[in-house]
């Protein structure tokens, strides 16, 4: 009997011991996620959304936006300039706007936010796109001077205005698939949880 409680005190020593030495170790494991310690380190390309219609849409969008805003800021005099400045405005935002989500997108950074839709974000943007694009484009047709520069812009303005047309149709049946995908996995939620119901008689008898 002594020596057997010997042992106990022996091994309760050395667990206490091991403890000690492991909370004051400096290499003992850290339980904070490897996403959160990695921070931005893990941002790859996504070369496959780039080589998608979609990147190659979003691409063909910035450069087009870009290239139209050039043009219209190399124009110096404008009579009247309503026109030229809503166009300015709306190549502009179209080009940060959409350059920025080509960014999250080619990163797969919009994974990391999940609590926003990016499906219906993207499906926004580009049909808001499309419509201002298009209206600027036909006002500064309708008002220009036939200037070497307005006549570029226009026809960048119209080409644009077709890239995110062709965006929308797309982003619409993208997110027609994601509404069905998250319906089918709500019913399969609720399926799941009405068995687990079923199966446990003894929630019942407490409902009841």
């Amino acid at each position: 009997m002594r020596s057997g409680e010997e042992l106990d005190g022996f091994e309760g020593e050395a667990s206490s011991t091991s403890m000690i030495s492991g909370a004051s170790s400096p290499y003992q494991p850290t339980t904070e996620p490897v996403s959160q310690r990695r921070g931005l380190a893990g941002l790859r390309c996504d070369p496959d959304y780039l080589r998608g219609a979609l990147g190659c849409l979003k691409v063909a969008q910035v450069i087009l936006a870009l290239i139209a805003f050039i043009c219209i800021e190399t124009i110096m005099e404008c009579s009247p300039c309503e026109g030229l400045y809503f166009f300015e405005f709306v190549s502009c935002s179209a080009f940060v706007v959409t350059g920025v989500l080509l960014i999250l997108f080619s990163l797969n950074l919009h994974m990391r936010i999940p609590q926003i839709n990016w499906n219906l974000t993207d499906l926004v943007n580009t049909g808001l796109s499309t419509f201002f694009f298009f209206i600027a484009s036909i006002v500064l047709a309708a008002l220009n001077h036939k200037t070497g520069a307005e006549i570029a812009a226009v026809i960048f303005g119209f080409l644009a205005t077709a890239t995110y047309a062709v965006n929308t149709f797309l982003a619409v049946q993208k997110w027609r698939v994601s509404l069905r995908q998250q319906s089918t996995n709500d019913y399969i939620r609720a399926r799941t949880e009405s068995r687990d119901v079923d199966s446990r008689p003894e929630i019942q008898r407490l409902d009841t």
